[in-house]
């Protein structure tokens, strides 16, 4: 190559720190726009009014969630409350849950305590002995039916392996085969459940 067409060619080219000039002149405007702008009465005022609303926001937040931590906290304690009182109420029906039927057997105390008395007596007339017994025992009878207490007396009925204990059993002519001929003692019952079986004797083919 010529050193005319040499000469030619390094003319066209800009030298390297003149290709740096523009981009840094760019920059330095970017710089200046960005900062005017937030140096500006507009962007300040419009910054401050959003710092305002999250701030707003924010407490907002806070006492949303004071509110629901004191709610919590309420119902906490509403429920340990419940739990304690169910506790006592538990506990007084354990120790306390016979106090009706205690007081109502006090009086079929009272009665027998009467009739005993009176037996002691030399002259004491057996006739009402007899009807101071039976009204004592009519008493008890009532007592028990009002708390669901129920007697237990087969006599006569089929024999049950649920209700009744078969103490022995026996020929018997002119009776079905395994019904109930005699009771040796009562069997009782509270609110349908067996508490104590009849003991009772049955009837077997002769």
């Amino acid at each position: 190559m010529s050193e005319n067409e040499q000469m030619g060619k390094d003319e066209t080219q800009p030298a390297a720190g003149e290709q740096e000039q523009p981009s840094v002149a760019a920059a330095e405007t970017v710089l200046d726009t960005t900062a005017a702008t937030e140096a500006s009465p507009v962007f300040q005022e419009e910054a401050k009014a959003g710092v305002d609303e999250l701030a707003k926001e924010l407490e907002t937040v806070r006492a949303k969630a004071a509110e629901s931590w004191d709610m919590l906290m309420r119902a906490k304690a509403e429920t340990e409350n419940l739990r304690k009182r169910h506790e006592r109420e538990l506990e007084n029906a354990h120790k306390y849950g016979l106090d009706r039927f205690v007081n109502d057997l006090l009086q079929v105390r009272d009665s027998l305590e009467l009739g005993y008395q009176a037996a002691q007596d030399e002259s004491a007339d057996l006739a009402k002995l007899r009807e101071g017994t039976e009204l004592t025992l009519k008493l008890l009878t009532d007592v028990m039916d009002r708390f669901g207490v129920d007697l237990i007396n087969p006599e006569g009925e089929p024999f049950s392996h649920e209700q009744h204990q078969a103490i022995m059993m026996q020929p018997t002519e002119g009776v079905e085969p395994n019904t109930v001929i005699q009771v040796l003692q009562k069997g009782y019952s509270l609110n349908g459940r067996l508490l104590r079986p009849a003991m009772v004797i049955v009837s077997q083919s002769a």
